[in-house]
């Protein structure tokens, strides 16, 4: 019986070497990727845009727009048949502030980002993308639209990529920045400021695309003190 028992204690020994380590059993504790471990961006109070849902904000009844949503912490400006926007029905600064967020063209060829704005009594707007898909500027300047007046400037915008569009307006003047590379500085000393009559319900402050898919996030305000 010893003999027997030891032999089959040496036939055990050379099967384990022969087949190797057992497998592993299924349903490992393996760390999940697509589990963000990242804590959720916090906005405060100088978001204009929650990222949720379009609080402080109405879509802007041009009435040929596309519809107008929130998806993934962005608003969805579809495309209409003319302009398509959002406008800000809460209190907005006439001047000395300054207005950041980050913006790209989805589908079509027009501006996705027609931000009209206040300069004191009088209303403006940063076009970005406009006449075909590559002119920025402010329309419009002494009644010359951003294609004409000084503040014209053209740059190629891809699609489906976004960019980061920063206003800043005093009392004296308007700049602004796309990716902190500067596009518009102009005195509006002794200057006639207004917009076109396409965006007229875009006041007080009202983002619109034109004939353009395009969406918009992160709307910041900081007043210059």
């Amino acid at each position: 019986m010893t003999t027997r028992l030891l032999l089959s204690v040496v036939a055990a020994i050379i099967m384990t070497s022969c087949h190797g380590s057992p497998k592993p059993m299924t349903g490992s504790k393996t760390p999940d990727k697509r589990i963000r471990n990242e804590p959720e961006q916090i906005k405060d109070t100088s978001y204009l845009f929650n990222g949720q849902t379009l609080e402080g904000w109405e879509v802007t009844n041009f009435g040929p727009q596309g519809p107008v949503y929130v998806s993934g912490g962005s608003v969805i400006l579809s495309m209409g048949d003319g302009a398509t926007g959002i406008t800000w029905i809460k209190q907005f600064p006439v001047n000395d502030y300054e207005v950041t967020l980050e913006a790209k063209r989805v589908d079509g060829n027009d501006f996705f980002c027609g931000m009209t704005f206040p300069v004191g009594k009088s209303p403006c707007s940063l076009i970005v993308g406009g006449w075909g898909g590559n002119v920025v500027g402010l329309s419009s300047i002494d009644g010359l639209d951003a294609s004409e007046n000084e503040t014209m400037t053209l740059q190629q915008f891809s699609k489906d990529v976004w960019y980061y569009i920063r206003l800043k307006v005093v009392n004296d003047s308007i700049k602004a920045w796309i990716n902190n590379a500067p596009v518009v500085e102009i005195s509006t000393m002794e200057r006639t400021i207004s917009i076109r009559p396409e965006v007229e319900l875009s006041k007080p402050f009202g983002i619109a695309s034109w004939r353009t898919t395009a969406a918009v996030r992160n709307i910041r305000l900081r007043k210059i003190e």
